[in-house]
């Protein structure tokens, strides 16, 4: 089954900003989920990186209003265990045909990372219009997707990596971008004090980045 477009389209248009979540104490995943809601980010992208990631993405699902998605999937156990934990999408770093295959199986759409204009093609050719766009920054950032605008005129992207408050204002003023992904919404220090209207107050200034 080709990547369900419209289920993406309606929930990556919903925040300018994904905050991409690397968290383990799930005691911090309700209130960390409830201070990015109500700042106006309601997309969530728990990655699959701690021990208790599934655990944080069951309870972040709680919260009404959050749609919550896991982050680096790598493989169909990945993507069971995404469905199971309540997610509403997944997002992979990188694209295989296993990985494309496997999703063809599973009820909640892919967000596939790409690199190249090759992977990006491949990508197009199994029926995915959007694509996550990673390492952004590593991979030459704004200028590349804006000279991929014009010759993938059908793709959408969502640039992940090494994208602070002002690289995102950049990427989100191009035609091709709907979204980017980042974590400097969760300051380390503010989550280690549990500094939750600080995060708030971080994500109500993400959320008014577009336009």
């Amino acid at each position: 089954m080709p990547q369900d477009t419209a289920a993406l389209r309606s929930i990556l248009s919903l925040a300018p900003v994904v905050p991409v979540i690397i968290l383990d104490d799930v005691s911090q995943a309700r209130p960390l989920a409830e201070a990015l809601v109500a700042g106006g980010l309601p997309i969530l992208e728990v990655t699959l990186r701690t021990p208790n990631a599934l655990k944080v993405m069951e309870e972040m699902a709680k919260v009404t209003g959050a749609i919550v998605g896991s982050g680096t999937v790598r493989n169909a156990l990945h993507m069971r265990q995404s469905v199971d934990a309540g997610c509403r999408f997944m997002v992979s770093p990188g694209i295989s045909p296993r990985i494309l295959d496997a999703a063809d199986d599973i009820g909640i759409p892919l967000l596939p990372g790409i690199a190249t204009p090759s992977e990006a093609m491949t990508a197009s050719e199994r029926g995915y219009g959007f694509l996550k766009f990673f390492p952004a920054e590593a991979n030459g950032g704004a200028p590349v997707l804006k000279a991929l605008a014009s010759p993938l005129a059908d793709i959408t992207f969502c640039p992940t990596g090494g994208i602070d408050a002002a690289k995102a204002k950049v990427y989100l003023g191009l035609s091709n971008v709907i979204c980017v992904g980042g974590s400097w919404i969760m300051p380390a220090d503010a989550l280690a004090t549990n500094d939750w209207a600080r995060i708030e107050t971080l994500a109500r200034e993400a959320s008014q980045l577009r336009g």
